[in-house]
């Protein structure tokens, strides 16, 4: 990992997730950029300095914007990181992608506050089309504090398809971290395997994978994916929330609103989303 983004509206979220963009730096000797997009009633690119005293309130916004980018690359930097911040204006959901995609970053870290999180405010859009259209993985910090190193992964899966690709990013940052991982498979309503059945294709996949010393496995017959998982998480810890978007068939498929998108609103955990 050597390029990670933090797009951020300065929110106390967005706070949690630069300082947790900021450790992972640390922890991978990564840049880090901050990236604030800003709403304006013109095009302020195109304005002349005469033009801008038009829009006072507009002026102090930015410079209010400037002044918390610079102090996030101060805090950046005190930690030996190199660090560059970015303020863009008329900003939408697709400046977010096409920055992240000139830059080539690794992993995305941004902060949320659920089904109107922060990502509808500071792009127009919503956080649901951020997880699904963006290629680097995406941590997506709620309201619960975040613990970090990490200690508990969660990664959750049918294991029908081949996931290896996504875990692989997972195994990084647990390998960082010195984090044990949790496999976790839902059996639903359209998927009533048992018990037994259900470890079988975890099994299979963890085979690939024998350098793999701290690990669980786990099935939970549950209605929904998203029930499953808060089920696991009445009587199990964990730190991160891993889970993969797109496929073709059963957990990792899009149908009706995506079960990674929806888990992303409405954990109060991290959820870190990986596309296959």
């Amino acid at each position: 990992m050597e390029n990670i983004l933090v797009p951020t509206d300065f929110s106390e979220n967005c706070t949690k997730a630069a300082n947790l963009g900021i450790k992972m730096a640390k922890l991978y000797d990564a840049e880090i950029h901050f990236l604030h997009l800003m709403t304006t009633p013109v095009d302020w690119v195109k304005l002349d300095k005469l033009k801008e005293k038009r829009y006072p309130k507009t002026v102090k916004e930015i410079g209010v914007a400037k002044s918390k980018l610079h102090e996030l690359e101060r805090i950046a930097e005190r930690q030996g990181l190199k660090c560059r911040t970015f303020l863009q204006f008329d900003s939408g959901q697709k400046d977010i992608l096409e920055h992240s995609g000139h830059f080539h970053h690794d992993l995305i870290i941004t902060g949320s506050s659920g089904t109107k999180g922060v990502i509808r405010e500071i792009t127009g859009s919503n956080v649901e089309k951020i997880v699904r259209k963006a290629n680097a993985p995406i941590i997506v910090v709620k309201e619960e504090n975040v613990m970090f190193p990490f200690k508990d992964i969660l990664f959750v899966s049918s294991f029908e398809e081949d996931v290896t690709h996504p875990f692989q990013e997972v195994l990084s940052i647990a390998e960082k971290c010195d984090a044990k991982i949790h496999f976790l498979r839902i059996n639903t309503e359209s998927d009533s395997n048992s018990i037994a059945m259900g470890l079988n294709p975890i099994k299979g996949f963890v085979e690939h994978f024998p350098e793999l010393k701290s690990f669980t496995m786990n099935v939970y017959n549950e209605m929904e994916v998203e029930t499953g998982i808060n089920t696991y998480l009445k009587h199990n810890s964990a730190d991160l929330i891993a889970m993969c978007t797109h496929g073709k068939t059963g957990f990792l498929s899009l149908f009706s609103k995506s079960i990674a998108e929806g888990v992303t609103n409405h954990s109060t955990l991290p959820v870190m989303t990986i596309h296959l």
